[in-house]
């Protein structure tokens, strides 16, 4: 297979692993590079951009989580999925709210990966087709500011902690007030993806956002429950 511009990082401690991975994705005709430990990896990630990043979760040292984090607090955007032997879904929904993109279990289908890998990468590429945000995208709905320029939101004058999966659900649902949207569509259009078992990632996320947003979470005023079909957020007049 011809070679293609985009470049991988892999990082992995475990050897044949690791090998393994380079040589199929090589294969797929990818430029891969690999790093054993999350220092190693950091290293490599500022020394020049990455296309993908595979991300083992149990790592010495700095492990896949902190990794993860870091990257994120970055201003550019490396895509990331998350390769780990820990299955409960406590840890992909950690690993997802850290900021990676995907999450796929050991042991698992070459083929499987290469199949997020080469979705991920086309859904980052089309994403940066779309015209950057301008000052004038703010969105504002009562005390509640939320402006993609800077990624940031605000209740009252005062600045809202919110992770980047936060953020970007909580602008989804007000770039669309009155709409609902199903737990699916939500994995879909602001996870990137809509593999059933995971529904339970937007409801963990949108309790964490209703406790920073909302004044009393169990009666919302911004993100409302569709009972028996999802969520939606509140019509500016409402």
């Amino acid at each position: 297979m011809l070679r293609t511009s985009k470049h991988i990082l892999v990082i992995e401690d475990d050897p044949a692993i690791a090998e393994a991975l380079a040589l199929f994705l090589g294969d797929e005709g990818y430029n891969v590079e690999l790093a054993t430990t999350g220092e190693s990896g950091l290293a490599k990630l500022k020394s020049k951009p990455y296309d993908l990043l595979l991300l083992d979760m149990m790592l010495p040292g700095i492990d896949g989580l902190e990794v993860c984090r870091r990257l994120r607090a970055e201003a550019v955007y490396t895509p990331i999925i998350i390769v780990s032997s820990r299955s409960a879904e406590t840890q992909r929904i950690v690993g997802l709210e850290m900021g990676a993109d995907d999450y796929i279990n050991k042991p698992f289908s070459l083929l499987e990966l290469a199949a997020r890998v080469k979705a991920l990468i086309r859904r980052v590429e089309a994403l940066k087709q779309v015209p950057p945000p301008s000052a004038s995208s703010a969105i504002v709905m009562d005390d509640l500011r939320i402006d993609p320029l800077t990624h940031q939101a605000s209740l009252a004058g005062q600045a809202l902690e919110l992770t980047a999966r936060e953020f970007d659900l909580l602008y989804f649902f007000a770039k669309h007030p009155g709409r609902t949207f199903t737990r699916l569509e939500l994995l879909n259009q602001v996870w990137g993806y809509s593999h059933d078992g995971y529904e339970h990632t937007v409801n963990s996320t949108i309790n964490r956002l209703r406790a920073k947003i909302e004044t009393d979470s169990a009666n919302p005023k911004y993100i409302l429950t569709v009972w028996g079909v999802g969520y939606k957020f509140a019509n500016a007049a409402a």
